[in-house]
């Protein structure tokens, strides 16, 4: 079973080693290229205030921070949503660099993201795939016809649930994900797609007997009213001749 995680969080600013801090965690779980409905999101009270450029972005202050937990409140939960997982991150160096400063200011020797899950970087991914173009998550959304009209601001919830339908999209599955279940409804509906076995016994090949070759010509005079050889249904049956 692939356990898959799509990953993104919203910070105070751009550099941890400045002293800027997680403000929200968001994660969106899929298994089987199938969302679960497991996701994490919390937002974090940071301690600090937020930059201008940052809240630019995502739309965050520190008043509606106020109130929210600290990171250490709600480290075990996430070490655990995480573990054993693959972190699909959109430029994930910058994310987990993040991760890993929180987990250790907290002096509590919790280690790094990379001993709980393993993790893609998706915006490294799509450069490989579309090398020279742009590649931030709305020019993939773009790219690959993904609805994402809804997103005004960055959000790490948000943010992690259309990255799971450009993850998707980029390695060669639907455009849109399923919840568990939803692919068997459509299934039950007849828009599912049911494949034989390889192993299944060869079907039998009949082959028209010269009667009804004969029968068919009739019929295929009467249809061009002149048994013109330009009518495509002659031809058929002339191949059935041959095969026969």
């Amino acid at each position: 079973m692939s356990r898959l995680i799509m990953m993104d969080t919203e910070t105070t600013g751009l550099e941890p080693e400045a002293g800027h801090r997680i403000i929200e965690i968001g994660g969106v779980e899929v298994v089987n290229r199938r969302l679960t409905g497991n996701n994490f999101h919390c937002y974090i009270q940071p301690d600090r205030e937020v930059d201008p450029e940052a809240f630019e972005v995502h739309g965050i202050g520190a008043d509606f921070l106020a109130d929210k937990p600290r990171f250490g409140d709600v480290v075990d939960g996430f070490l655990d949503y995480i573990r054993g997982a693959e972190l699909v991150i959109h430029n994930a160096p910058f994310d987990v660099n993040f991760l890993d400063h929180e987990l250790e200011w907290l002096g509590r020797d919790l280690g790094r993201v990379a001993d709980y899950a393993r993790v893609t970087d998706s915006l490294a991914m799509a450069r490989r795939l579309h090398p020279g173009q742009k590649n931030s998550l709305d020019a993939l959304c773009k790219r690959y016809e993904i609805n994402n009209s809804h997103r005004d601001l960055h959000g790490a919830l948000l943010d992690s649930e259309i990255l799971a339908d450009v993850f998707l999209a980029m390695t060669g599955g639907q455009s849109a994900l399923l919840l568990d279940g939803e692919a068997d409804k459509e299934a039950d509906a007849g828009g599912g797609i049911r494949r034989l076995p390889a192993e299944r016994p060869r079907l039998k090949v009949i082959r028209p007997s010269g009667a009804e070759l004969e029968a068919h010509r009739e019929w295929v005079g009467r249809l061009d009213g002149k048994g013109g050889e330009d009518n495509p249904w002659r031809a058929l049956g002339d191949e059935g001749g041959q095969a026969g």
